[in-house]
């Protein structure tokens, strides 16, 4: 009677019929499984490789940067050689004249000036009456003169900037306000 009042219950078959349809569904299972596996590997590998290519790159990337700084200079030496050798020569004339050593020094101060055009070290020589610019220019004095507060009055020593970038300002005074 209870068959009659549940007509949905599906009997179950006893034995060994329930194991045979688990063991059917299981090798399915196995079979993901071992996917999986296999793709967990796969994926792995590839973040393995991923991850010792960007060490590779970033030691290079190092190795770069300490290459640059060592050598930045190298340019820099290889223009001033010979100036070098310019004032070594001039040292070993034996009976200079005073027109020699001029012409010497005059000829010396063109290859310095062509080594500094060449690294890109340019001279900050400010005008009278040029406004003071604090980013280039040092007021060592303050004086009283016949022009616009806060300007150029003299220049006691240049300054140098590499590319943009202030090596030394000028040394200047300025002139005082009215």
């Amino acid at each position: 009677m209870q068959d009659q009042e549940n007509p949905e219950v599906i009997p179950q078959p006893e034995g060994d019929a329930a194991p045979a349809a688990q063991a059917a569904a299981e090798p399915g299972l196995e079979e993901q499984l071992s996917a999986t596996e296999a793709k967990l590997a796969e994926m792995h590998d590839a973040f393995m490789r991923a991850k010792a290519d960007a060490e590779n790159i970033r030691r290079r990337a190092q190795e770069d940067v300490s290459k640059a700084h060592k050598f930045a200079i190298e340019s820099f030496a290889e223009a001033m050689v010979p100036v070098r050798d310019s004032l070594e020569m001039a040292l070993k004339v034996e009976a200079p004249t005073v027109e020699s050593i001029k012409e010497g020094v005059e000829m010396t101060l063109k290859q310095l000036t062509a080594a500094f055009e060449k690294n890109r070290l340019v001279e900050v020589m400010p005008q009278q009456g040029d406004k003071l610019d604090p980013n280039k220019h040092q007021a060592v004095a303050v004086v009283p003169a016949d022009q616009e507060a806060n300007t150029v009055v003299s220049v006691l020593q240049k300054g140098y900037m590499i590319a943009d970038r202030l090596l030394r300002p000028a040394i200047v005074t300025a002139a005082a306000p009215k």
